[in-house]
């Protein structure tokens, strides 16, 4: 029957044709929920699997086309403008049954769990927006799921999910923009409540896609972006406030932090614009306090992520922010000299820590990452302002602590590398100094400034060439150790489990107690050989080794008082002879005490 719809609809379709190919999907949906009333109650019954796929895969890829021709037509050649359905004469007739088409597309979407066949519904969901927009409730059931899809689905599912939002929101900003961003907002939020490597990009995503359509509408964006804004700025109050450990968990957390990080990216994506202008101020200061909250040691992680969200919209918006003491105060509050209390086996991630416990604190890969942080973050900064005109004296209070730092450490790994960002950071300086001798205008002239600071940002400078390299070079080594991560957690090592030394000991006595009492001498020979004992090799090299040694003063005076049995180099026969005789030379041991 499949088979004759497909090729009835292909050929003309007909809103009769169409009713019962509706009233069929229905019955397969209802089915594929587990829902036995309404299957019992459609017209039609789909209970074998091959007849739900052919159904499923006629509408969604043949039955659209065939309802587009029936409504308009052939589309004319060249026009980009989408055709509303209501605006065709059949629309009448064919309205209640596109309706329920749609409604049990939405359920399809809800129930399927393949990842390729919910991709070419999403696509088909995407072609069939315009019919989307001309139900409000429909489209409003259908923007709840895109927004659970593309905060939770698989890397396709929430891509496509994305593109159907912004399709929607683009054509009915009006209606459904604001929504959707509060609706996508408290989603992002909710997600940020965990971060890990792997949870991560998801984040990142988010971030950009949530900024994208934002980004549709400025003034719809200030709204949002000076509601959540202010929320945060009250939580941070209260922490300041009250100063209670509940209140620093408001604050100190990763859903703070990723909001912060949302919305330095919105307003930087976003600049120029005079409605978001206003906001940067506010934003900094919210961020800045939340650094300087509680300014300990085991939330340098967290004090990191602020600087990296200053340092972006410092950069992106024009607009100076003092990013940099809060870099260089690390240099003095840590001590780089002293020696660590444990060793770690693995490093700290940064990236995915807001705060360090008490034993990382005392761990050597404490101190690597943290040095190679502060590394990263003083040479991003500085690259942003190094084609500034104000650029010595920006970068003057960071090259005295590099030069105080390389005074006081002694860690040769630790002062190589700032000494190589000490000389580029001079360099850089030197040649902005050289520039500014041959200018010809006055510091009052702000256009004349503007225009040489842009000149000097496309010829380059020598930080911000040594930032590029620098940059690849550090994005592959992360990707590489992303990478050797994945392999060694593919792996399945052996483990490895070790004696203890008491056993070892007892075990070893048990040996050599059986070693004594052989009762042949073809045995005792092989075994005196094959375990080492005097005669053997390993042994002659054990014994000389105590020698140069001098930790066994009774084995060597045996050796050396023991004259002739020690020189003439008996066999190990001949010793386990002396050693079972009745009468052996062990009386004569008692001169060895005596010292020559």
């Amino acid at each position: 029957m499949v088979e004759r719809w497909k090729h009835a609809s292909k050929q003309h379709l007909t809103p009769r044709l169409f009713h019962e190919v509706v009233q069929a999907l229905r019955a397969a949906v209802a089915t594929a929920q587990g829902d036995q009333e309404g299957a019992e109650a459609s017209k039609f019954q789909v209970t074998d699997s091959a007849v739900f796929n052919a159904l499923v895969s006629f509408c969604i890829r043949d039955l659209l086309g065939c309802l587009q021709k029936l409504l308009f037509g052939k589309a004319p050649k060249g026009s980009s403008r989408v055709q509303q359905p209501s605006s065709s004469p059949l629309w009448g007739k064919l309205r209640l049954d596109v309706k329920a088409y749609l409604g049990s597309v939405i359920q399809l979407v809800a129930c399927v769990a393949e990842t390729t066949v919910a991709a070419a519904l999403l696509q088909h969901v995407g072609n069939s927006v315009p019919y989307f927009l001309t139900f409000p409730r429909q489209c409003r059931m259908l923007l709840k799921r895109m927004v659970t899809l593309w905060s939770t689905g698989e890397e396709t599912l929430r891509v496509l999910a994305f593109l159907v939002l912004s399709r929607v929101c683009r054509h009915k900003k009006d209606t459904f923009l604001s929504p959707v961003l509060k609706q996508m907002y408290i989603t992002y939020v909710r997600n940020c409540k965990f971060t890990s490597p792997s949870a991560l990009p998801l984040i990142n995503f988010m971030q950009r896609t949530l900024t994208e359509l934002l980004a549709l509408d400025t003034g719809v964006a200030y709204q949002h972006a000076f509601l959540y804004i202010r929320q945060l700025a009250v939580h941070l109050r209260n922490a300041m406030t009250t100063r209670r450990k509940e209140t620093y968990q408001s604050v100190y957390n990763w859903q703070f932090v990723h909001c912060l990080r949302l919305w330095c990216h919105v307003l930087s994506t976003m600049c120029p614009s005079e409605a978001l202008q206003p906001l940067i101020y506010p934003l900094a200061q919210v961020v800045i306090g939340c650094i300087k909250l509680v300014p300990t040691a085991r939330y340098y992680p967290l004090r990191m992520h602020c600087v990296r969200a200053l340092t972006l919209l410092s950069e992106r918006t024009g607009v100076f922010i003092p990013v940099l003491p809060f870099v260089l105060e690390v240099f003095q509050q840590v001590d780089f000299n002293r020696r660590p209390g444990r060793m770690s086996s693995k490093p700290i991630n940064f990236a995915v820590v807001l705060k360090l416990s008490k034993v990382n604190l005392q761990e050597k890969a404490y101190r690597d990452g943290l040095l190679e942080q502060l590394y990263d973050l003083t040479l991003e900064y500085l690259h942003s302002q190094a084609h500034t005109i104000a650029f010595p004296e920006l970068a003057l209070p960071a090259v005295l602590q590099l030069k105080s730092f390389l005074r006081e450490c002694k860690v040769a790994n630790y002062c190589r590398q700032m000494r190589q960002l000490l000389e580029k950071v001079q360099e850089n300086a030197d040649h902005i100094c050289s520039r500014r001798q041959r200018a010809s205008f006055g510091v009052s002239s702000q256009q004349a400034v503007d225009a040489w600071e842009k000149q000097t940002r496309e010829e380059g400078t020598p930080l911000t060439k040594y930032y590029s390299q620098w940059r690849k070079l550090r994005d592959r080594e992360i990707q590489l150790e992303i990478s050797g991560k994945e392999q060694l957690e593919d792996l399945d090592f052996p483990k490895i489990k070790r004696p203890k030394l008491g056993d070892k000991k007892d075990e070893d006595r048990v040996e050599f107690k059986d070693l004594f009492d052989l009762d042949s001498d073809e045995d005792g020979t092989t075994d005196f050989s094959e375990r080492g004992m005097p005669g053997s090799s390993g042994a002659q090299q054990r014994a000389e080794d105590e020698d140069e040694d001098g930790s066994s003063s009774s084995e060597a005076s045996h050796l050396e008082d023991g004259g002739p049995d020690a020189e003439a180099g008996l066999v190990p026969l001949e010793l386990w002879l002396l050693a079972q005789g009745p009468e052996d030379e062990l009386q004569d041991l008692q001169l060895s005490e005596e010292e020559d």
